[in-house]
This record gives C-alpha cells, sequence and structure tokens, in this order.
C-alpha cells in the first residue's frame, strides 16, 4: 500500500499523460479540417476538444476494461508498475512530439505497461489475448481506415458528377464539419479510456475500489476532461505532418478521409479494441491520396510515420523498464 498522497500524484500523472495524449493527438482529428481551411485552427481544436470531452456519453467503457486488466495481469499491478508504464509512455510522446513524429500515445501506453510488467514478474505478466488483439490493430485499423476513405471517395464522386467544382466544395465544407466532430467524438471515446483503465486498475491495487471492475464517474469525467484540455493546446507540428507533408487535400476528400477514420474508430470502441487514431487517420489519409494516384502521397513521409508506429510499442515499453528498475533500486 502508498500513502493518499503518492496515490493522488500518481493520479496526477496519469492525468498528464492523458493531456499529453490529447495535445500529441488533436492533430488526428483536426489536421485535415484545417488543412482544407475549413476551420481556423483555434476554432478547429475547440471543436474537436468539446467531442472529445462528450465521447464518453456515447460509447461504453469497454476499452477502459482491455487495457486496465486485458494486457498485463491485473494481480502484478502496483505503483511501481504504473509509474513505470506512464513514465514510458511520457518520455516516448514529447520526443516524437517535439520531432513532430505522429506516434501513437494509446501503442505507447500499453508499450509500457508491458515493460513495467515484463520487469517485474517476466512474462507470466502478460495478457496474451488482449496484447495480440491489440498488436494486430496496429495493421488493421490503418487498412480498414484506407479502404473506407477509398470507399467514400468513389461514393462521392459518383454523387457529384453534376455538380460544379464550386458546389462539391461548398457542400464538404459543411459536410467536413460533422466528419470531424465524429472523428474526434471516436477518438474521444477510444483515447480517454486507456488512462481511465491505468487509474482504476491503480485504485484496485491499492483497495480503493473492490468487487467487479468498473470505471468511477470522477475517473471518467477526469480523463475526457484532461484530453480535451491537451487537444485545446495544439500540436501544431503534427497537424502539419498530417495535414498537408502526407498529401493535399480538397474539403470532400478531407471529409472521406475523416469519416473513414471516424468509422474504423467506433467499431473499435464498440468491441472494446484499444486502437491508435494516429494509425487510423494516417491510414485513411493515404487512401484519399492514393485515389488520385500513387504518386500524391508522398511515401517517403508515411513511411517514416511507419516506422514509428513499429518503433513506438519496444520503445516506450524499454523505457518504462528502465524507469521500474530505478524505482525499486530508489524505493529499497
Amino acid at each position: 500500500m502508498i500513502s493518499f498522497t503518492l496515490l493522488v500524484c500518481l493520479i496526477g500523472v496519469a492525468l498528464f499523460f492523458d493531456f499529453l495524449n490529447g495535445l500529441h493527438d488533436a492533430a488526428n482529428s483536426i489536421a485535415t479540417v484545417v488543412s482544407t481551411r475549413v476551420l481556423k485552427p483555434e476554432y478547429a481544436v475547440v471543436w474537436a476538444a468539446f467531442f472529445n470531452f462528450v465521447a464518453f456519453a456515447v460509447f461504453g467503457l469497454h476499452v477502459a476494461e482491455t487495457v486496465g486488466k486485458g494486457i498485463v495481469d491485473a494481480q502484478i499491478i502496483d505503483a511501481a508498475v504504473i509509474f513505470a508504464a506512464l513514465v514510458g509512455a511520457i518520455v516516448w510522446n514529447i520526443a516524437t512530439w517535439v520531432l513532430g513524429i505522429p506516434s501513437s500515445s494509446s501503442h505507447a501506453l500499453i508499450g509500457g505497461l508491458l515493460g513495467a510488467g515484463l520487469a517485474k514478474v517476466g512474462l507470466s505478466a502478460v495478457v496474451w489475448s488482449g496484447v495480440i488483439k491489440t498488436v494486430a490493430a496496429i495493421f488493421v485499423s490503418p487498412a480498414i481506415g484506407l479502404v473506407l476513405a477509398l470507399t467514400l471517395v468513389l461514393v462521392v464522386a459518383w454523387s457529384s458528377l453534376r455538380l460544379t467544382p464550386l458546389a462539391v466544395d461548398k457542400r464538404y465544407r459543411k459536410l467536413q464539419l460533422v466528419s470531424a466532430a465524429a472523428y474526434s467524438l471516436g477518438h474521444g471515446g477510444n483515447d480517454a479510456q486507456k488512462t481511465m483503465g491505468i487509474i482504476t486498475v491503480l485504485l484496485y491495487s491499492q483497495h480503493m475500489l473492490s468487487g467487479k471492475f468498473a470505471v468511477p464517474l470522477w475517473v471518467v469525467l477526469a480523463c475526457q476532461a484532461a484530453m480535451a484540455l491537451g487537444t485545446l493546446s495544439g500540436g501544431w507540428r503534427i497537424v502539419h505532418t498530417m495535414g498537408s507533408k502526407i498529401t493535399r487535400l480538397t474539403p470532400a476528400q478531407g471529409f472521406c478521409a475523416e469519416t473513414g477514420g471516424a468509422i474504423t474508430l467506433f467499431l473499435a470502441n464498440i468491441g472494446g479494441i484499444p486502437v491508435s487514431s494516429t494509425h487510423t487517420i494516417t491510414g485513411a489519409i493515404v487512401g484519399v491520396g492514393a485515389s488520385r494516384r500513387v504518386s500524391a502521397v508522398r511515401w517517403n513521409v508515411a513511411s517514416s510515420i511507419v516506422v514509428a508506429w513499429f518503433v513506438t510499442l519496444p520503445a516506450a515499453g524499454l523505457i518504462a523498464a528502465l524507469a521500474f528498475y530505478a524505482t525499486r533500486l530508489i524505493t529499497r
């Protein structure tokens, strides 16, 4: 058992990670709507933050349950494991944010949990069913986003045959507000829940909660608010990478990318799968760009993002493992 003060500090660190998650992943929600000039950046972040916050009222807490008890064995989780996992995720998030690399905050946290759990008890800590589902999502979620975005491009093209380019632009400038809201809703419903799971399992480990795994309402509200505040704070380097470096987008294309990504996130939220909103929207943007022509996608930028996807889990895990060993040495 740890002191109440230390418990509060750990919850504060978790909420700080959630804030960084919103800051880091703000680009996922607003990059396309900013790059197409449908909304100014300062208005776009408010739009995204609002829908990030209200997501808890739309989706259940299935993702929180997966993270809380489906990545590492809940029985081995203690304050040191949670602290190390958060350090691994936060350090990796800050490093990639500074470099403007749209890596996954979600997988940074999961990598941190795995690294800390492995450092404590070894392979017996791993809940393989949850890890396999999460790792599979690294490949599946961007692929689904890509296919859905490509399909939507075809639907939009056929439905706009009799419209002038100006009329198409005007229509999808309005519809992109809806698609950006839907994507932000899906983002808030998936990413904020990961921190909810971390805080809740910490409370169970300290016997502050008992019985069946359930996330307290105050944890839900605190995590949603932290993510919304992070989104409000921007993350403009990554917005630039996601919104214009991969490919140039029109309002209609932005609508297709956001809608394809939103549908993917909705499916993941319903299934309780902790996916990466970064991976999802990147796949959708690449799909939209490739629908014009393959050369429209800057594949060197896209490939560097994909490399970051594969590095995130082991990198955050290694940092977390080192943090766990350091914590153990200090507290002996």
